[in-house]
């Protein structure tokens, strides 16, 4: 989830130019990027050929950086089900955070958006995608800062946007700008992690940012008066995955402990999705510290949990992104196919009831 309208701008930004992916320096993984003689293009190693059956054996451990399932597991009655111990759940959601820990071998299994594990690909660091929930609605909204007079995503030309392109918000940027038909030299992209977009805004750092919920509803309550609004687009970013370290999934008992793990993140966010009024005050009100009515508002415009059986579109879509992102110079290019553990493949669609599987 998206941080709280306190948090600080710990860096200056930086405006991104074409090719500039590697020169980067942002305290994130893309300071990484810029030290690191890592960068590839190679496929990763192969995973092992059979996926570890049965239950963990005793002992195994994760850390675990997927919160919603953290607060998720109690109420939804799932918590005897978890097969492993859980040694720490990090309060990580960002991109280029989960590519550090994975990096530092201080993660081993986290939830994010379809880009990241290009951007870990393309430093060199090795992981693979086990699980995948499809979002057909947009879930980013624009923000623009107090004063501007943005009503549209053609009124960007000329503009200072937020971008993270190790994140999902990055990808949401390049995607508006191309179906308004215009190009990454037509706006100025100001290199900044999702986590300074709000302080962005509100600074005027930038002039409009992608916001995810609950943050976009916590900086309009607190800046419409002042200007700030929302400009919404059709741009979808489809993909929530969990992944994992290659060196974790070739480790039979952890691979076995992930396997298990992921029923229970598809049966949790069926729960949030069956079971609103309790989950908003559990996350957004307790959690995120968003009103109820807020909450019930966040909730209402939230996609219904949908995993597919197979991943064939959710390759394709993640090559599409790939492409995008080495047309913009962001990294090179890139096949993803072995970004995905296909012996994982369906693991989350057949652990939940049919209404909430893909099949098309």
């Amino acid at each position: 989830m998206s941080p709280h309208p306190t948090d600080g701008l710990s860096v200056p930004a930086r405006t991104v130019g074409r090719r500039s992916f590697l020169a980067l320096a942002t305290g994130t993984v893309l300071g990484l990027a810029a030290c690191s003689p890592q960068v590839k293009t190679t496929a990763n190693a192969e995973p092992a050929e059979k996926l570890p059956s049965g239950a963990p054996p005793p002992g195994t451990k994760l850390t675990v950086a997927v919160r919603q399932t953290r607060l998720q597991l109690e109420p939804a009655g799932l918590k005897k089900d978890l097969a492993f111990t859980v040694s720490e759940w990090p309060n990580l959601s960002a991109g280029p955070d989960i590519i550090q820990g994975f990096r530092a071998r201080s993660i081993d299994l986290a939830s994010n958006a379809g880009i990241p594990p290009i951007q870990a690909k393309a430093i060199g660091v090795k992981t693979r995608i086990v699980a995948i929930q499809v979002r057909p609605l947009p879930i980013y909204t624009f923000a623009t800062a107090p004063g501007t007079t943005i009503s549209s995503v053609a009124d960007f030309r000329g503009k200072k946007i937020g971008f993270s392109q190790g994140q999902a918000q990055g990808v949401v940027v390049l995607r508006a700008l191309k179906a308004a038909g215009l190009k990454n030299s037509d706006v100025e992209l100001v290199a900044l992690p999702s986590t300074q977009f709000l302080t962005a805004l509100q600074s005027q750092q930038v002039d409009v940012a992608p916001l995810g919920e609950p943050s976009l509803t916590k900086y309009l309550d607190q800046y419409a008066e002042d200007g700030a609004a929302a400009v919404k687009t059709d741009v979808v970013d489809l993909l929530t995955v969990l992944w994992a370290p290659v060196e974790v999934l070739d480790d039979p008992a952890k691979a076995a402990a992930v396997r298990s793990f992921i029923p229970l993140w598809a049966k949790g966010l069926v729960w949030a999705w069956e079971n609103t009024d309790e989950w908003i005050d559990t996350y957004y009100v307790k959690d995120q510290g968003v009103s109820a009515a807020d909450g019930k508002r966040i909730v209402a415009s939230l996609n219904k949990p949908r995993f597919p059986v197979s991943w064939d579109k959710a390759i394709a879509w993640e090559q599409e992104t790939a492409d995008l992102m080495a047309e913009g110079g962001f990294v090179p290019e890139q096949d993803v196919t072995d970004l995905f553990d296909r012996r994982f493949e369906g693991l989350a669609a057949q652990s939940v009831p049919a209404e909430y599987r893909e099949t098309s």
